[in-house]
């Protein structure tokens, strides 16, 4: 059995402030497109944490630091590449919000985000972001791809 695989590494953070709002992006690109969380990829021989920092910087305006790992989203491609999202989230951040050309941010209530129209899964993930009870989402490509949490 081979120890290497073809991977793409990916991460999204939920930022969120003391009033009970978390920082959203309505995604533009046709790929998982809807209301999200910002994230992107992790460039070759980037560090998982630097990337999220990088890409919330470039998506948002925002620079956010001490970043908690939440837990990782995980699946297979049709091409078999395994697909892993790295969720993280913070209450540090500094700068002034701008959007960009991935989509527009804004603030949002935590508890009123069933109001917007999500992208897919979002709710699922959700849960990865605000339980302490799983670390892990996983399509099982055994299961016809059923999504299970860990």
């Amino acid at each position: 059995m081979a120890k290497n695989e073809r991977t793409e590494l990916m991460n999204i953070c939920m930022i969120y402030d003391d009033q009970g709002n978390v920082l959203m992006q309505n995604r533009r690109k046709k790929v998982w497109p809807g209301v999200t969380f910002p994230g992107g990829h992790v460039e070759p021989g980037e560090s998982l944490v630097l990337s999220v920092i990088r890409e919330i910087k470039e998506e948002t305006g925002l620079d956010i630091k001490n970043v908690k790992l939440c837990g990782v989203k995980e699946w297979f491609e049709e091409d078999g590449t395994r697909a892993m999202v790295f969720f993280y989230r913070t209450g540090d951040y500094s700068g002034t919000l701008r959007s960009s050309r991935e989509g527009e941010v804004f603030w949002a209530p935590l508890d009123k985000l069933d109001e917007y129209p999500l992208a897919s899964d979002f709710e699922r993930n959700l849960e990865l972001f605000v339980s302490e009870k799983i670390s892990e989402l996983f399509y099982d490509p055994a299961e016809d791809h059923v999504l299970r949490s860990y």
